[in-house]
């Protein structure tokens, strides 16, 4: 006889398939013990440089029922974002999580439809979904359901895809089964740290985010430092450089959501069109895109950084 917490757990995680997310993991909504001494000491370092929103809400982002009260389950989701086609080579690049429609649009959709899927088949449950959008550790939760073991780069990793994926919660006042963490398959490979353009994987396992290419080309709202110069190895928005190296991204695979599929466009740019680029060309290529994050004259700085 199966109990109720297993059957709503079978229930949620077999929607969450049929949502098209890559794989669903659940853990207690409880304090992060072994976070909260990792986070303190990053901020202490100043290695989230200008992103001063990470100092706020200490509290919440260790302790998920101080952020959605009365909640027992964190439900951890993964949606695969690799491409099946790449930019152009003769072209600046961004990162490939940015090619489509934005993601925090299409995830917070497939979110909504589950809640209201947990609400219709199960009953009152009341909870928040989270798409990066709110002071959550998501590698954290995803690592602590067993979703994969957080890499030397930070990301979260999985032997079976790698880890061009996105990472979502719902946090929720339900209780159900709860996973357990896996094993840590970095072994002695450094090739994350030793790829780092700006050298911004200071040890195995820390990044500092203020020497990170995609915190200077999307978080810094000044000018990129010029000691940077010539390190950007053509990364106009984000990068991928540790993701791309990691010996587990053999076993990525494709996305099959249409939403994530680039405007034509953008493949097919050179680097002397970004380098024209119009802001009327630009609202076309990144109309639903989270490049728009940069705005155009970000975007533009950017460049100019690179061919300065």
């Amino acid at each position: 006889m199966i109990d109720s917490t297993s059957k709503y757990t079978q229930l949620i995680k077999t929607e969450v398939k049929r949502l098209g997310f890559l794989s669903c993991g659940i853990s207690k909504a409880a304090f992060l013990e072994e976070e909260a001494p990792r986070l303190e000491k990053w901020l202490n370092q100043n290695m989230h440089g200008e992103m001063r929103y990470m100092e706020n809400h200490f509290d919440k982002r260790l302790d998920p029922t101080k952020l959605v009260g009365g909640s027992k389950s964190v439900v951890s989701l993964l949606l695969n974002y690799f491409p099946s086609t790449e930019q152009n080579q003769d072209s600046y690049k961004i990162s490939k999580y940015a090619y489509g429609t934005d993601y925090h649009f299409v995830i917070k959709d497939k979110l909504k439809s589950l809640l209201h899927f947990i609400q219709d088949e199960i009953g009152e449950v009341s909870g928040r979904a989270f798409v990066d959008s709110a002071p959550v550790l998501d590698k954290a939760w995803a690592a602590k359901s067993g979703l994969g073991w957080i890499g030397k780069h930070s990301n979260l990793l999985t032997q079976q895809v790698g880890s061009f994926y996105f990472i979502a919660e719902l946090i929720i006042d339900l209780e159900l089964d709860y996973d357990n963490p896996v094993t840590d398959h970095c072994g002695t490979c450094t090739a994350c740290i030793d790829a780092c353009p700006t050298e911004a994987i200071t040890e195995p396992y820390v990044v500092d985010g203020s020497k990170c290419i995609s915190y200077f080309t999307i978080e810094l709202k000044e000018n990129i430092p010029s000691d940077f110069k010539g390190k950007f190895d053509d990364w106009m928005f984000g990068c991928d450089v540790c993701q791309d190296v990691c010996p587990w991204n053999r076993f990525s695979k494709s996305h099959n959501e249409p939403l994530f599929n680039p405007h034509p466009e953008l493949l097919s740019m050179s680097k002397k069109d970004w380098e024209e680029i119009t802001e009327e060309t630009f609202q076309k290529v990144f109309k639903k895109s989270a490049v728009k994050r940069t705005k155009y004259s970000g975007l533009k700085r950017n460049i100019n950084f690179l061919i300065e």
